[in-house]
């Protein structure tokens, strides 16, 4: 039902605009004839090599590897460091994708144990990660956190972490599938915020709006050592053509965009200053997305989303349960599609909003 209704609709807030598969396609054809691209051979080409290299230099490490999934390269990563440590524990906040999103793929494959570090509701810090007595082989930190509304540890909270892990030979891996989305906040080079880490992943269709894949970044002996465990996973596939071009041809724009989503973000922000029964978090924007706390429970917002999408063809995303009662959050990326909406039409839908969670 939900997902007719998505189909139907033509307003859409959260995101980026996505083009059709004729419409995407044929760009993508454009691009490739208009810069020689080619075909890669199991990750051998021309085109894909120049892209990985570019993102090695843009994040400050020796080399770089394509694979299809970041679930794929997150696991294999941090596997790999629990077997040069010695020690299968990995620290990683109770919110990461690896426990949340992963069919617990790690425990069920027996890859490694997860020590759960910090609060539940905010990002990690040093202290949080001395609360375990364990030697601890790796420890990921995603930037930003997107189960905790896109919210960012603080620069010297980030940087004490970075030296804690490198005195204590931790393996410390970043979950940057939404790293760009970190730039403004930081105001920091890509490099600066990568430097420290010993491991890099990042998404090639969160932000960049490509068909899928990732990017692990490291040294050379790494990422070498990773190609082969990609391999022997099934990773290898023949041609990555398609999801490398339709990353690198919007690479640049995507990236350069991050500043002015960011600053759009701000001005959201400013426009919920005028509904009260609303909550934003974090209080104040970390990245360019927030979680939207609605006074009503999800079956209720569930009711509302759907209405609106059948009256007024608005989808405004996916109601999720909060830990209060009588409360949910709907998250919400600010992409081109809320650039591009005038104040007046965003200010119209949450009027309409605030009249029904008040009826």
């Amino acid at each position: 039902m939900a997902t007719d209704l998505r189909k139907n609709c033509h307003t859409f807030l959260s995101g980026n605009h996505e083009l059709s598969p004729a419409e995407l396609f044929a760009q993508m054809a454009e691009w490739c004839e208009n810069n020689s691209a080619d075909h890669d051979s199991y990750g051998e080409g021309k085109t894909i090599q120049q892209f990985e290299q570019k993102l090695a230099t843009l994040l400050g490490f020796e080399s770089a590897l394509f694979v299809i999934t970041g679930t794929m390269t997150q696991a294999t990563v941090l596997e790999m460091a629990c077997q040069e440590k010695h020690c299968h524990n990995v620290a990683l906040h109770d919110t990461s994708h690896i426990t949340r999103h992963e069919g617990q793929g790690f425990q069920l494959q027996n890859r490694f144990n997860v020590l759960p570090v910090g609060d539940r509701y905010r990002p990690w810090n040093v202290e949080d990660l001395k609360q375990w007595p364990d030697n601890i082989a790796a420890a990921v930190y995603e930037l930003p956190m997107r189960e905790l509304g896109g919210q960012l540890p603080s620069w010297q909270e980030l940087e004490q972490v970075k030296r804690y892990c490198h005195q204590h030979g931790i393996h410390l891996h970043m979950d940057g599938a939404r790293l760009w989305e970190a730039g403004p906040y930081y105001n920091k080079a890509y490099s600066e915020i990568t430097q420290g880490f010993d491991s890099v992943y990042v998404s090639l269709y969160k932000g960049v709006n490509g068909l899928g894949g990732s990017v692990l970044l490291g040294d050379s002996a790494l990422i070498e050592k990773a190609r082969m465990w990609m391999r022997r996973q099934g990773g290898n596939v023949y041609h990555r053509t398609p999801y490398v071009v339709a990353a690198v041809m919007q690479f640049d724009e995507r990236i350069a965009r991050i500043e002015e989503l960011y600053e759009r973000t701000e001005h959201v922000y400013q426009i919920f200053h005028d509904y009260p029964d609303f909550t934003l978090n974090p209080a104040v924007p970390q990245s360019n997305m927030f979680h939207w706390y609605l006074p009503v429970s999800v079956e209720k917002a569930n009711v509302l989303r759907d209405k609106l999408a059948q009256t007024k063809g608005i989808w405004l995303g996916h109601p999720q349960n909060a830990p209060q009662p009588d409360q949910c959050f709907i998250e919400w990326y600010v992409g081109d599609r809320l650039l591009d909406m005038p104040d007046h039409d965003l200010i119209d839908i949450l009027e309409w909003v605030n009249d029904y969670v008040h009826a």
